[in-house]
This record gives structure tokens, C-alpha cells and sequence, in this order.
């Protein structure tokens, strides 16, 4: 793509940044430039020293997978899957921590990551004195976050096929589910960091993520919960994630899936849009 908008953010509030192309006419005046790749090159060149705490978020599930799936899993013996099959419990904790390992990599990136970079390292500040717009920051901090993200859950999927947990050649398609759903994760996270204010708000993530984590079905079926409980679960981002990796897993495929997909598209559409327009009005002030 050749059509770029030149222009630093000095040019952008004083309108002089010119759009080109039909497409990104539609934008705001130096708002995108083609550039969110240098981001994920920088996220790179500052990340090669830290390799130990990409294992150490892959290591979490698989723990979690050995621990209970494996060793739990003896005394629980069999349970209803998809489609009413009996699965090992193994095979149904899996696809919930693929999901969650997912949901791990890519969220704390684009919430904790950011907000440290807007509130107090001003990176993004630096970076929009270049010709940098808000939507490249906002593209290229999700494209680390759903690289990271993908990393775990490339892990994570290896594990599976060694342990014999994809029982499906559907579960050709868990990679490209997980990376679609880190993509959501972060593209609403992001949006999420940047309406923090202090460490305080960053604490709220983890509030946040854990109970989801051990209540989204990782662990046990729906059925266990009363219904009013039922639906509050169903409304859960990383339950809709866990669907799609237990429906590909196990090969009970159906048009409910397609409900699944279709709520991450839109939470990550959401995302975008909210993180680009919230990029704009605290960083070209």
C-alpha cells in the first residue's frame, strides 16, 4: 500500500497533514501512515531481553492442564461434551485454558503495557512527533498483543496434539480460533486502558480476569449453574472463546458457533474503533 498520510502530530493539529488515497480520506487528517509495524519492530527490540516471562505465561496453563486436567481428571473420570458425547475431563479442561492462555497473552499487554506507555513513559507521545498517527498506534500495540497472544497459544496447541486432546480434524482451525480471540481480547482491552487513571484501575484486570477464568467453564460444564447464574456466564467474552475451542476440539461443530464468532468480531470492531478515537483525543492534544 503506497498511499500514506504524512504528517506529525504538530501537522495533524495544525490541519496540514494530507490524506491520500480514497479509503483514507475517510479518516481524520494524519491519523493513519501505514506505520503500525514499527511498533510491533520496537515491542520486539525491547522484549528480546524478557524471552523468561513469555515462558512464564505459557507455563500458567500447562500447569493448570497437568495439575487438574491430568491429575484431577483421574478422580472425575468422564464427563458430557459437546454434542452429548462422554470426553475425558482432560480433553474438556483443554480447550478452556487454550482459550484462557489466549485471553492472557494478549490482555495484559494491551491494558497494563499501554497504560504504562500513555500515563508515565509518554512513549506514544514520542512517537506521534513522527509521522505516526493514533490508528497505527492503536494497530500495531494489538498486533503485539495478538502476536504474544498467538505465541501462547501456539504452545498450548502443541501440547494438546501431543497429548492426544484433538480428537477432530477441525481442530485444524483452534490456531486461527485462538488468534481471533486474542484479537478480541485486545482490542477491547486496549480500548479499556485507555479510560485508566491510575494503578489503582489497572488492579481492576486481574479482578476482573481471574473470576472469569475460573468461572467461564474452564473447569466444569454449564449445567452446573442455576440459570439466572447461566446467562450472567454466557455473557462472558471467555466463554464465547471456550465455546469455539470445545466445539473445533471435539468436532460438534454447528450454526451456534457461528454466534461465538460474530461476538468477538464485534468486540474487537468495538475495540478498534474506541481505541483509535480515545489514542486521538489524549495523545493530539
Amino acid at each position: 500500500m503506497t498511499d500514506t498520510l504524512p504528517g506529525t502530530a504538530s501537522e495533524v493539529r495544525a490541519g496540514r497533514a494530507r490524506p491520500g488515497g480514497l479509503l483514507l480520506r475517510m479518516l481524520p487528517a494524519g491519523a493513519y501512515a501505514g506505520r503500525a509495524r514499527t511498533l510491533v519492530e520496537r515491542n520486539l527490540l525491547v522484549h528480546r531481553r524478557f524471552w523468561l516471562n513469555f515462558l512464564a505465561g505459557l507455563g500458567e496453563p500447562l500447569f493448570y492442564l497437568v495439575a487438574v486436567g491430568v491429575g484431577f481428571g483421574k478422580l472425575a473420570g468422564d464427563l458430557i461434551g459437546p454434542g452429548g458425547a462422554p470426553i475425558s475431563y482432560a480433553a474438556f479442561v483443554a480447550p478452556g485454558l487454550l482459550a484462557a492462555s489466549a485471553m492472557n497473552g494478549a490482555i495484559y499487554d494491551a491494558t497494563i503495557g499501554v497504560f504504562f506507555k500513555i500515563k508515565y513513559n509518554r512513549t506514544f507521545e514520542a512517537m506521534l512527533a513522527t509521522p505516526v498517527g493514533p490508528i497505527d498506534l492503536a494497530l500495531g500495540e494489538v498486533s503485539w498483543a495478538l502476536l504474544r497472544g498467538g505465541l501462547y497459544a501456539s504452545g498450548f496447541v502443541t501440547v494438546m496434539l501431543a497429548m492426544g486432546l484433538v480428537t477432530s480434524w477441525w481442530g485444524l482451525l483452534i490456531l486461527p480460533a485462538a488468534l481471533f480471540t486474542a484479537f478480541g481480547f485486545a482490542a477491547f482491552g486496549m480500548a479499556c486502558a485507555t479510560f485508566m487513571r491510575s494503578w489503582r484501575d489497572v488492579d481492576l484486570v486481574q479482578l476482573l480476569l481471574l473470576p472469569m477464568f475460573l468461572f467461564s467453564t474452564t473447569f466444569f460444564p454449564i449445567t452446573v449453574y442455576p440459570p439466572a447464574i447461566r446467562i450472567v456466564v454466557e455473557i462472558l467474552p471467555l466463554y464465547q472463546g471456550i465455546e469455539i475451542m470445545r466445539a473445533l476440539t471435539t468436532g460438534v461443530v454447528g450454526w451456534p458457533i457461528l454466534g461465538h464468532v460474530a461476538y468477538f468480531a464485534v468486540l474487537a470492531a468495538f475495540g478498534m474503533v474506541v481505541t483509535a478515537r480515545r489514542f486521538g483525543r489524549l495523545l493530539l492534544k
